[in-house]
């Protein structure tokens, strides 16, 4: 008998996930979550999430859909599963969904942000599992240039990992988003497209950071931008600086708040 197709919005702290996706003798958050699941309603469930993120990447609004079985409410669901989770993962909310909702294949727009601490403090194990720390002198005028540059549509052929989609895939993104702002103690970047390719905010981020702190000419990154290829793009920021913050979906797609 089909279930309820749920949504799971997820807050976990990625340091020791080896990434989202389910691996052989590997702790993940998809494994940790079918493991819980497939406890609670006495057989095999499946959980497909809104992204695949990274070993080292965090969470605070992370989505996935599974279907359960009927007697589950969204509350007593959610209370269940976060009683059997590990510390380092939690459910925030479980909505209602309607039939046919998928957390990947259903979302309209992705939003990540990016910590660089550039005060001495980031340097203490109570920071650096969340954020970047960044050396160099930065040009605030240059950093926000490079993220004006990036809003808009193209194609991230330059700031993606080789290989990592189909050959027929365009590398098309729709930046909505693209602003860094500043903290008590560092910068943030706010970003939210469409959709993102493997790695993209973080070569953003590394080849940003290169640009505004004079390693890289302001050429080289809209050079990227129109780029076929990623062989003169800057390494990847490092990814315990980067954080899923939300995923947007049609509202006629919540059946439960």
């Amino acid at each position: 008998m089909a279930g309820r197709i749920l949504q799971l919005v997820l807050h976990y702290d990625g340091h020791d996930f080896a990434g989202w996706q389910v691996q052989p003798a590997q702790r993940t958050v998809q494994g940790e979550l079918e493991s819980v699941l497939s406890r609670l309603c006495d057989k095999p469930v499946r959980v497909a999430g809104a992204g695949r993120t990274d070993a080292g990447v965090h969470a605070r609004g992370q989505v996935a859909s599974v279907e359960i079985p009927e007697h589950w409410t969204d509350d007593r669901l959610r209370k269940a599963m976060n009683s059997m989770l590990p510390h380092d993962l939690w459910v925030a909310r479980v909505c209602g969904m309607a039939p046919g909702f998928h957390a990947r294949y259903s979302a309209t727009g992705r939003r990540y942000s990016y910590t660089v601490g550039l005060d001495e403090g980031s340097r203490s194990p109570f920071r650096r599992r969340w954020e970047y720390t960044f050396s160099r002198a930065l040009d605030r005028d240059t950093l926000h240039w490079c993220a004006e540059q990036v809003v808009g549509l193209h194609c991230f052929y330059g700031f993606a990992v080789r290989g990592t989609a189909p050959a027929t895939d365009g590398h098309q993104s729709d930046v909505r988003i693209c602003r860094w702002r500043d903290t008590a103690t560092g910068i943030v970047l706010d970003i939210e497209a469409n959709r993102f390719l493997h790695h993209m905010v973080r070569f953003l981020v590394g080849t940003m950071l290169d640009v505004a702190s004079g390693k890289r000419q302001r050429g080289e990154l809209t050079s990227l931008l129109v780029a076929t290829d990623n062989d003169e793009v800057s390494p990847p920021a490092p990814s315990e600086g980067l954080c899923l913050e939300h995923v947007t979906y049609p509202d006629a797609l919540y059946l439960s708040a």
